[in-house]
């Protein structure tokens, strides 16, 4: 039921609370990094990033704790479990966007990247809070099949190589378009932008399914 739900939610947010300082110190440092060199529209996106990856220790948590034995012993299905994971994720990929929204602006005046009186720097910022989210739930649930299959220590190495393709094939694909002249128009751009949270949600879904598919098969 939806009390069950929200109770493996908070119970994953609590865990991470715990371990928030070093995340805060990640963050800042971060700022004082990459703001200087990046802007803020990267740090953003880094931000939500790191935040959506905030799911992995929540399956180390869980690996310790031995917790899905002991949670199943309760009225809570595999399945509820795995829908969970993937709720979770969507608040971290929000929070990420939120806070590098904030931390960004902050960043951004304090390195006179980010003018508070310009309304486009606003909106552009807004958007890249958006693209972010979609971002850090489009590679958060790329990841979750990976943990569920080998576990947190495992699938830690899978998630970089997870992280790498797509970046890898995005950009053979741009120097393939480059190669042959077909030049990325910003309408184009545009348009796959508009279109992203509605890809995100069918990847998702797909990784939704492989990841019940993968825990319904396993021995607890």
């Amino acid at each position: 039921g939806g009390c069950e739900m929200k109770s493996l939610i908070l119970k994953d947010i609590y865990n991470i609370l715990h371990n928030m300082r070093s995340m805060a110190v990640l963050l800042l440092f971060f700022i004082i990094f990459m703001i200087p060199q990046g802007g803020t529209a990267a740090y953003q996106v880094t931000c939500c990033l790191l935040c959506s990856m905030m799911i992995m220790t929540t399956f180390s948590f869980d690996n310790i704790s031995k917790w899905e034995k002991y949670a199943l012993v309760m009225p809570i299905t595999k399945k509820d479990l795995v829908t969970a994971k993937f709720l979770t994720l969507i608040i971290f990929s929000v929070f990420g966007a939120v806070t590098g929204f904030v931390l960004g602006i902050a960043g951004g005046v304090v390195f006179k990247s980010f003018h508070i009186n310009s309304p486009e720097e606003w909106i552009t910022l807004l958007a890249v809070a958006g693209i972010g989210m979609v971002i850090g739930i489009f590679f958060g649930s790329l990841v979750i099949p990976l943990l569920f299959k080998f576990g947190a220590e495992k699938a830690r190495m899978l998630s970089i190589a997870a992280f790498a393709a797509p970046a890898a094939i995005g950009m053979a694909l741009y120097k393939l378009l480059d190669m042959f002249g077909i030049p990325l128009s910003e309408k184009f751009i545009t348009n796959l932008l508009y279109l992203s949270p509605l890809l995100v949600i069918v990847w998702v879904y797909v990784m939704y399914l492989i990841s019940c598919h993968i825990f319904q098969k396993q021995d607890i």
